[in-house]
């Protein structure tokens, strides 16, 4: 493993990295509490670093703390040997898995730490997440960065509805019976894309850019 942190609570470390199928005393509590620390210190660091507005900042946070960027995390610190699975459980483990037992050493390391807890979260976050390369993020995958986005933020259902038209598709983008955009492309994908960055401008207030 290449954590860089050393616990002293050895058991904190191995409940982390405990999946359900093999114990009851498993990684889902600290998956919870680790969620919600890792959402504070990533906030709190574009909070600090980043003089963009409010909808940028979100973009960005949702962007670190989303289950592709996590799952990435994990396969960088090289745990997956250490990840303890029952019998039942059959395969790779899959992204989701993944970034809940980063969430959950970020717990970890909180609750080993003490009252250096936060501190020690936040220097695990910073050498680990390359938070300062946030202006080199692509953005251009609208409709997975729609998603992420209103799931972090929103309790809804999405869908795309796309038709043909004149001169290629119309998309029209729900969150349950509300239209929020609708766009057209010459493509189906390309429709649902410019819907979907026509939403983002909406719902979490961003500039609009020339194309």
């Amino acid at each position: 493993m290449k954590l860089g942190y050393e616990f002293k609570d050895k058991k904190l470390l191995q409940r982390a990295l405990t999946h359900s199928s093999k114990s009851d005393d498993n990684y889902e509590r600290l998956e919870f509490l680790g969620d919600s620390i890792l959402d504070f210190l990533v906030g709190e660091y574009f909070f600090q670093n980043c003089s963009d507005a409010e909808g940028k900042l979100t973009m960005l946070r949702s962007h670190y703390v989303s289950e592709n960027y996590l799952s990435q995390i994990f396969d960088k610190l090289g745990i997956e040997k250490n990840v303890v699975v029952g019998k039942s459980y059959q395969g790779k483990l899959s992204k989701a898995i993944k970034a809940d037992i980063v969430e959950a050493l970020i717990a970890a390391i909180y609750l080993d730490g003490k009252q250096k807890g936060l501190a020690l979260a936040r220097e695990f976050i910073l050498k680990n997440f390359d938070l300062a390369g946030y202006k080199n993020i692509q953005d251009d995958n609208y409709k997975s960065k729609l998603q992420e986005l209103v799931q972090g933020n929103f309790k809804c259902k999405m869908q795309y509805i796309t038709e043909p038209s004149e001169n290629g598709f119309e998309s029209s983008f729900f969150m349950d019976e509300d239209k929020i955009s609708s766009a057209c492309g010459k493509s189906k994908i390309e429709a649902e894309q410019q819907a979907a960055k026509l939403a983002i401008e909406k719902l979490f207030l961003l500039p609009k850019k020339q194309d």
